[in-house]
């Protein structure tokens, strides 16, 4: 079992993916948390719907379960640190929201000004797995105003996408 496992994250770690900064706020708090698992589900519902996961013990999945609202920042390929602050690799300043721009849509829920895209959504459902909850949200907003390329990562690094054909 160990050696399957093993063989999967280091498989999985050579899929690019991009990175994203999920936030939440209401009675539970404040929260936030990088990803890269998120994934558009449908497009012809009353609301479009997309999924997220997040670890089991993040302080952020029981936010957004008691909140019942989340957004998906999409970051620029500038904001590698904006990651890493939401990820928990560097010192945290009193808040890891602090020294941001932050702005509210429909839900309330903080959105990164300055992110590439930024989805605003109120949670539908959702499903623990193994380790991960998998929470699906109706986007009821959507704030996009940068042009540029998204962050992304791949094995165990940070780059932009590049167009070959």
């Amino acid at each position: 079992m160990d050696e399957i496992r093993d063989q999967f994250i280091k498989a999985m770690s050579a899929a690019g993916t991009t990175v994203y900064v999920v936030t939440t706020d209401g009675t539970a708090g404040q929260h936030g948390v990088t990803v890269s698992a998120m994934s558009s589900v449908s497009a012809d519902m009353d609301d479009p719907t997309l999924l997220i996961c997040i670890h089991h013990q993040s302080s952020a999945a029981d936010a957004i379960m008691e909140n019942k609202a989340f957004a998906v920042n999409m970051l620029r390929s500038d904001q590698s640190h904006i990651s890493d602050i939401f990820a928990g690799r560097l010192s945290e300043p009193e808040s890891k929201f602090s020294h941001l721009n932050w702005h509210k849509l429909e839900t309330g829920v903080p959105i990164l000004s300055d992110a590439l895209v930024s989805f605003d959504c109120k949670l539908y459902q959702v499903e623990r797995v193994g380790t991960h909850y998998i929470f699906i949200g109706g986007v009821v907003s959507i704030h996009h105003p940068e042009e540029g390329d998204a962050l992304v990562y791949s094995k165990r690094s940070y780059g932009r996408f590049q167009v070959i054909a």
